[in-house]
């Protein structure tokens, strides 16, 4: 019997799904031979956030109706394995599921997707495309408090939908400009659509942007040991530290929080971490750098610090 593997529906949802899958076939067959190869079946689940496309997450619960419906069927054993966008997945998870894989993260940068009316660039300022007053089109409060904070002129509009709806509604000129993530358009193959990308400095990504994460029953150990198999280590170290500073936070989807951990080349992690109000008018930014090994406490630290930085409001 072949083991069920929950997925949202979305295109990018789907190919992050067939690519664990071909990685987790890969590595049983390398580990146990062609003539044991296990077989794995997806199985589509609509989620809420899915269905609900007219409203900002904040409004309808969080960023967790991206994975609720995927947790029941988890914990009613319709499936065995569920793959998520780890930046859409709560920090906190329900009793009796664990994040047991953490895969390769891809480029963790956002892009800004040019509309007709922006062309110029300025390699010193890649916001200087957009035209004073300019229409951006997002549900990101995290991009448009960066947006807004450097740019108070801009306007911001919400704009939800898939990859491709997105780019079809800037590139059509219903906005001057939108805002994705670059992971999810280069897994798409749709990376040239990128007008400007976006250093995380000048645009603090999601935190865990770019990385797939896997979970599953806590009680499943033999699937949590298979998993074990192909985690990245990198990406489980940034993801710890990223998590963990936003769990400290407590940010909800109101709360505009960035996250971004890397691997520098003498070996020590690098956190970085941002809070901020929606409106642009208050924004802090900080970073904190040690051992990998120490990725939960660098994390808890960063967050600590931000929290006690930053006005009390920002998470009531």
């Amino acid at each position: 019997m072949p083991l069920k593997v929950g997925t949202r529906g979305s295109p990018l949802a789907l190919t992050q799904t067939r690519a664990f899958i071909a990685e987790i076939g890969r590595f049983c067959a390398a580990v146990a031979g062609p003539s044991a190869e296990m077989a794995f079946e997806e199985h589509i689940i609509r989620t809420t956030g899915d269905s609900v496309q007219d409203r900002r997450l904040a409004e309808i619960g969080g960023k967790g109706l991206f994975a609720k419906e995927i947790h029941e069927a988890m914990l009613d054993r319709r499936i065995d394995f569920a793959v998520h966008s780890l930046k859409d997945l709560e920090t906190a998870l329900p009793a009796g599921i664990v994040l047991a894989c953490t895969l390769k993260r891809e480029d963790a940068r956002d892009a800004l997707i040019l509309g007709p009316d922006c062309s110029a660039q300025d390699p010193a300022d890649p916001f200087a495309c957009l035209k004073s007053g300019a229409l951006i089109g997002t549900s990101s409060v995290r991009r448009q408090s960066q947006l807004l904070h450097r740019r108070p002129d801009l306007k911001i509009a919400l704009l939800r939908g898939n990859v491709a709806t997105r780019l079809a509604r800037t590139e059509a000129g219903d906005f001057s400009a939108s805002l994705l993530a670059l992971a999810g358009m280069k897994r798409l193959g749709l990376a040239q659509h990128a007008g400007v990308i976006l250093d995380p400095e000048a645009m603090v990504p999601a935190a865990c942007q770019g990385i797939v994460g896997v979970t599953v029953r806590e009680t499943d150990r033999d699937l949590r040991e298979l998993l074990a198999g192909i985690e990245d280590r990198e990406a489980r170290a940034v993801s710890i530290a990223e998590r963990t500073m936003l769990a400290l936070l407590d940010g909800s989807c109101r709360t505009p929080i960035g996250g971004h951990a890397r691997i520098l080349p003498d070996g020590r992690l690098h956190l970085t971490g941002l809070t901020a109000r929606a409106d642009g008018t208050f924004l802090l930014k900080r970073s904190l750098t040690g051992d990998p090994a120490d990725a939960e406490r660098i994390g808890a630290e960063l967050g600590n610090e931000l929290r006690r930085d930053s006005p009390a409001d920002l998470f009531a």
